[in-house]
């Protein structure tokens, strides 16, 4: 149970801050489908791929003291920011967290918006079917988002980078 826990906040510890609760689902996600050993399950939601467990295990965090939530008032709505805790720092010091490559992944995704991300990991949830009908996917499911053809393009080459990132670290070690 703790081990899940401890990635989750190997994952805050790489990104520094995360803005946004959408915007950490997605990465996670996005992490996940990588085959980063994240255990949370993941449903479809209006925003793209969403998991109740992550949501309850960074309460039980934030709760614990182990992670900062900063709540912001952005106009019609409220914008949270995550960052590890001085005690989350020095919990996670007592874990073995073996995920080498996934610093890089993070800091990279982390400085995507969250509008892509949300491109993204609808993309990765539909990747066993055909281009054509992920395309026809996202322009239904996300017809309020209006995104191109050429976003969903460049999130298909991010995907390849991603991955490629990921394969070409692993052959480095």
């Amino acid at each position: 149970m703790l081990q899940d826990h401890a990635k989750l906040m190997k994952v805050f510890s790489y990104a520094g801050e995360i803005v946004g609760r959408k915007k950490l689902q997605k990465m996670v996600y996005i992490a996940k489908k990588l085959q980063f050993p994240f255990n949370e399950k993941y449903n479809f939601h209006f925003f793209g791929p969403y998991s109740e467990e992550l949501t309850l295990r960074v309460e039980e965090l934030e709760n614990n003291g182990f992670l900062t939530e900063q709540k912001e008032k952005k106009g019609g709505y409220v914008q949270y920011r995550y960052t590890l805790s001085e005690e989350g720092e020095q919990f996670l010091s007592h874990f073995e967290v073996d995920m080498p490559h996934l610093e890089s992944c993070v800091k990279n995704m982390n400085e995507q918006s969250s509008r892509f991300l949300e491109l993204v990991s609808t993309v990765l949830y539909f990747d066993d079917l055909p281009k054509d009908q992920v395309k026809e996917k996202v322009f239904t499911l996300k017809a309020k988002q209006r995104y191109t053809d050429e976003e969903v393009e460049q999130a298909y080459q991010y995907i390849d980078s991603l991955r490629e990132q990921t394969i070409t670290m692993a052959r480095s070690v």
